[in-house]
């Protein structure tokens, strides 16, 4: 039930970002005087209707989405309306390009303060990542400290260990503590927990003798190593037979993994994580083009990547499993960084995004101006009909990368572990 209503909540938030998208485009339109006369969320049938003035708001039965009708974004728009002559001094191609260029970088807006205010709210109530928490999981890769686990997962899989079926660990039964640094396997020295790994791994099962530093004085100490599977350290996918000792890096238990704010330190605390996870989304779109053939062959039954693209539907599902498990911080989390996400992507230079039709706007005002300072005449507006086969191919593109992405995420979602 948890889960459930964790994917109708995420859904819900896409559809309200989505919807007040497309009202950034109204409000701003409205007020720079340009004629809006639809806005519904969602497609399809019309399931209830009202106008306002000279807008017709409505709700339709799909939602998947919204849309806002500004009157004549281009002059091709306008020759196919039948406009009085009032109303052709308020379409939108003849305002000065910068009253264009905000209404259509508005969506975009959006949901950029969208995610902020997502992650100041999540701040207050349930928190964001501790900064000494990530701190604390780095250093545990650089030091050979460990903490000691009760029992060992033979079999290659990600779960808990269960005391009463899972053998005891190795680690535990020779007397080993949480916080305890092993410096030497078998003699051979280990700076850290990376090296302990590798060491324990290529000592056979059996005896082994351990050098261990505990409160400061060293000692030896024997341990019986068992077999289990372990995913290879150089082979990417492959399984293999590995000796195991029952233990995992120290990670101080003192160490809160949120922290949560009053309403101003969390909007520091906030833009903080926020500029991060800006960083981290440019990063991501950087790597896209690679991660294409492993979204296909992830669509084609090999293990799926989880640092591939998900779709709507996979981000809901994730959503839903974090509310199962309670991380609503993760929840908000993913919900803000999605909707980066989508206000960035939507910025992208490419009809038939409104970053396209910025570049278009731009490109016409630096035409006019060369234009100008040459002597030569105006040469007009650009002919969106000659740009629809390119327009067509990048709405195939994008096409059928939503259908690869849906694909993946209905036949081999990432989940959590």
């Amino acid at each position: 039930m948890a889960q459930a209503l964790g994917v109708i909540l995420f859904a819900l938030g896409i559809f309200v970002s989505v919807c007040l998208h497309e009202a950034g485009h109204m409000w701003t339109a409205k007020r720079f005087g340009m004629k809006v006369t639809r806005y519904f969320a969602g497609f399809g049938p019309t399931l209830f209707s009202f106008r306002r003035g000279e807008t017709e708001y409505g709700l339709k039965a799909i939602p998947l989405g919204g849309f806002v009708k500004i009157v004549g974004m281009t002059p091709q728009e306008e020759e196919e309306e039948e406009l009085s002559e009032e109303d052709k001094k308020r379409v939108m191609w003849r305002k000065p390009v910068w009253q264009r260029t905000i209404v259509l970088s508005a969506g975009s807006a959006v949901h950029f303060i969208l995610a902020f205010v997502i992650m100041w709210i999540a701040a207050m109530f349930v928190g964001l990542p501790n900064p000494a928490f990530a701190k604390a999981l780095d250093d545990v890769a650089k030091h050979p400290r460990i903490n000691v686990a009760k029992c060992v997962v033979v079999a290659n899989e990600q779960r808990d260990c269960n005391p009463g079926t899972d053998p005891a660990s190795p680690a535990k039964n020779a007397g080993l503590r949480d916080g305890d640094t092993i410096t030497k396997v078998n003699g051979t020295a280990v700076t850290t927990y990376l090296d302990l790994v590798k060491a324990i791994r290529a000592t056979p099962p059996g005896p082994a003798t351990l050098t261990v530093t505990t409160d400061g004085a060293e000692h030896t100490v024997t341990v019986d190593l068992i077999s289990a599977q372990r995913t290879s350290l150089t082979e990417k996918g492959k399984t293999e037979t590995v000796s195991a000792l029952g233990v995992g890096g120290y990670l101080d238990p003192g160490v809160p993994t949120t922290m949560t704010y009053g309403p101003v330190d969390g909007i520091g605390a906030a833009g903080s994580f926020y500029m991060d996870t800006l960083g981290n989304t440019f990063t991501a779109l950087k790597k896209f083009p690679e991660k294409l053939p492993k979204l296909w062959d992830a669509v084609t039954g090999s293990e799926r990547d989880p640092e591939t693209p998900i779709s709507v539907v996979g981000a809901s599902r994730i959503g839903g499993e974090l509310a199962d498990r309670g991380l609503w911080s993760v929840f908000l989390w993913l919900l803000a960084s999605l909707n980066i996400f989508v206000g960035i992507f939507n910025l992208l230079p490419l009809l038939p995004l409104d970053g396209g039709h910025i570049a278009v706007a731009w490109f016409e005002r630096a035409r006019s101006w060369f234009a100008a300072r040459r002597g030569r005449p105006d040469p007009g507006r650009v002919d969106y009909a000659k740009l629809m086969p390119v327009t067509y191919v990048v709405i195939i593109v994008f096409g059928a990368f939503t259908l690869l992405t849906v694909g993946a995420d209905i036949f081999n979602p990432i989940t959590l572990k």
